[in-house]
């Protein structure tokens, strides 16, 4: 399994929402390329970068401390948050993207992934940020005509085998992993699931694990100190 810490910034700052809400905001570090470099020390396989700015529409501008990150680091890392053109995922893979999450753009215009399969088959992951079941885009505000199993089906026929699945109501609320859910899409060998919302322990990554989920996302929890990247890996 492998162990991805997730570096979310707004306003140039590594924050952590709970369940995708503005005004439920912790600032951790105004240092994003510093965190970076503690979660590599630590024994990070990837990191995980959101701009929850693009995500959510906002003026502020964090491409810059993207590219610095992205220039400090040797391990891979995940990029998403607003990328919601053909344009802005070149240019992330441009600047050094090993992966970048999609969502809102794969459900307005499929088409895209097509296109994204063909260039970068093993590099486009495909968000299914849930509430209820129910996909939710446009910075988890609103919901589509898809379920996970719906929207994961549709995609894994165009070609896409990486899945960001989030549990939007656990998400930085450490009360554990939507177990449920993660279980039955992990039933597909082939798909990789990347687990992410409410991971808040080495009992939950070990549980993830035995179900066959591949990657996992580690945020709160890792800034809380609730998990130790260094024993995680240990297990993993």
């Amino acid at each position: 399994m492998k162990i991805l810490a997730a570096i979310d910034i707004m306003a140039g700052k590594v924050v952590r929402l709970t369940k995708g809400q503005e005004t439920n905001k912790i600032i951790y570090s105004d240092d994003p390329v510093q965190i970076a470099r503690r979660w590599i020390s630590d024994g990070a396989d990837m990191l995980h970068l959101v701009d929850l700015d693009a995500a959510l529409d906002s003026q502020y501008n964090n491409l810059a401390i993207i590219e610095e990150i992205l220039k400090s680091v040797n391990i891979p890392v995940q990029i998403g948050g607003g990328l919601r053109s053909e344009e802005a995922i070149e240019n992330i893979f441009e600047i050094g993207a090993f992966r970048v999450v999609v969502g809102t753009l794969a459900y307005r215009k499929p088409n895209v992934i097509r296109k994204l399969i063909n260039h970068h088959p093993d590099r486009t992951v495909i968000s299914l940020d849930q509430i209820g079941g129910v996909v939710m885009v446009k910075g988890w505000k609103s919901p589509t005509e898809y379920n996970v199993r719906d929207a994961m089906s549709k995609y894994y026929k165009m070609g896409v085998t990486n899945f960001l699945l989030t549990s939007i109501e656990r998400d930085g609320t450490l009360e554990g992993p939507d177990i449920e859910t993660i279980n039955h899409v992990c039933s597909n060998p082939m798909i990789n699931v990347i687990a992410s919302g409410g991971i808040s322990s080495l009992m939950d990554v070990i549980r993830l694990k035995a179900m066959g989920c591949k990657e996992v996302i580690l945020g709160k929890a890792l800034y809380e100190g609730k998990i130790e990247l260094k024993k995680v890996k240990m297990i993993t």
